[in-house]
């Protein structure tokens, strides 16, 4: 039996680079299985057999039991990379202390809170087909509001990380979200100690190579040239609203 197996199923986003960004971190092999979203490669029945909810990322690997183990939601993984793999705890703590639970919560926090709400943030800024006032206040809002709460969490953070004295997957988690603020309409400057955090992650070796899978991060460059935001926007609107019918459809 040989361990790791792994296989990653993903693509540029910032759910999809957290995996990679851990992987690296944890200096693990890795396979990279480029998914292509604009042609609704997720819904292929070959994808839909790793992953049934047909998103990235996924990853499979060989078990403990010798059989191959498929992983779907990025917080999922990002658990089973920790528990699986994370002896020395470089990204996680041990089972069961006090920071595994805080951990824990900050993980859960993104997924159910920064995730969906960034992501709704960016469909009504960026993708919409018609321009949705209360659709733009209401998600950019509240994307907000829980940057507040990170930057108060980590106004009284001595490590300058989520929790305890160094990385984790909750950190992780967060970071390609808070790193595409912008596209979201949000201005990371209004939050000074999560912006000091952004920038502290992404000088970590393991950020800065896991980022670029399986194509290099643009999103900080592109934020500055408003015409080529607008001109993605545009190109990504169209095969967004066509995923949508599609998954209307099943």
């Amino acid at each position: 039996m040989s361990r790791p197996d792994i296989t990653l199923y993903t693509t540029q986003t910032p759910n999809g680079i957290k995996i990679s960004i851990a992987l690296e971190e944890l200096g693990l092999p890795y396979k990279v299985e480029k998914i292509d979203i604009s042609k609704n490669t997720q819904k292929e029945p070959w994808f839909l057999e790793i992953n049934p909810n047909g998103r990235i990322p996924a990853l499979t690997d060989t078990f403990t039991d010798g059989q191959k183990i498929r992983l779907f939601e990025s917080g999922s993984i990002l658990t089973y990379l920790a528990e699986q793999y994370d002896k020395d705890y470089k990204i996680s703590y041990p089972k069961g202390t006090r920071e595994y639970y805080e951990t824990i919560s900050w993980l859960f926090f993104q997924n159910a809170g920064v995730g969906p709400m960034q992501g709704q943030a960016n469909h009504f800024v960026r993708y919409a087909p018609e321009h949705i006032q209360y659709g733009v206040n209401r998600y950019t809002n509240e994307t907000r509001r829980l940057y507040g709460v990170l930057d108060k969490h980590l106004a009284s953070s001595k490590s300058g990380y989520l929790v305890g004295d160094h990385i984790t997957i909750a950190d992780i988690s967060h970071w390609g979200w808070v790193a595409a603020a912008g596209w979201a309409g949000v201005d990371i400057g209004e939050f000074p100690h999560l912006k000091a955090w952004e920038e502290r992650m992404a000088a970590r070796d393991g950020v800065e190579k896991g980022r670029h899978v399986p194509e290099r991060h643009t999103i900080k460059e592109r934020l500055q040239d408003k015409e080529f935001i607008e001109q993605e926007a545009a190109k990504a609107r169209s095969w967004i609203l066509q995923g949508m019918k599609a998954d209307a459809k099943q």
